[in-house]
């Protein structure tokens, strides 16, 4: 029931639609979610996630996730990241991955909404460490489509694996164009 709500709201109230879906069967995976450009993009995404009827989780500083808003973060997919013991953000991650049965992570790689040249590469690197798939998605603003790519499991080479996952959001825009980052494919 609760899917249906959301796919009616995501369709019918706010004119959206999805392509392509999740493997329900891969139950861990790393979501390359572009592009990010405005706070719209959580939203959006969060009511996809809805419509999609597939859990789908994001990491936050293990201080948002105290009293009072702890358990709201945590119904929205939250999960707390906690560096403490010395480990960097891409070990704490690969931690989470490795303490949960189901966990598909949706990151931005771009890490800002501000224009960037270059994406952060500790998602392609918290994949290829827990050993998951990566699943390009694209928020597109200019069509109304969240559209969901095929996994792609990283091979090590992350030149030509981030020139294959960009291919996915070549004519993606987000909901401010110019902050978009230019996918650049050889």
């Amino acid at each position: 029931m609760k899917k249906q709500i959301y796919r009616w709201i995501f369709g019918n109230i706010m004119g959206w639609k999805i392509e392509g879906s999740i493997d329900e069967q891969i139950k861990k995976s790393v979501l390359m979610v572009m592009p990010h450009t405005s706070w719209h993009d959580f939203y959006v995404a969060i009511i996809c996630r809805g419509a999609t009827g597939v859990n789908i989780n994001w990491v936050g500083k293990k201080e948002l996730f105290r009293f009072p808003f702890g358990f709201f973060f945590k119904s929205l997919g939250g999960a707390p990241l906690d560096r403490t013991g010395g480990l960097n953000k891409v070990d704490a991650i690969v931690s989470i991955f490795n303490s949960k049965e189901t966990f598909r992570l949706g990151l931005s790689p771009e890490g800002t909404r501000k224009k960037v040249e270059q994406l952060k590469t500790g998602f392609y690197y918290i994949a290829l460490e827990a050993n998951v798939p990566i699943i390009p998605v694209s928020i597109n603003f200019e069509k109304k489509i969240v559209d969901f790519g095929k996994a792609f499991y990283p091979t090590g080479n992350i030149d030509s694996d981030l020139n294959i996952l960009n291919k996915h959001f070549v004519n993606a825009k987000g909901k401010i164009p110019e902050n978009g980052y230019k996918s650049i494919v050889n």
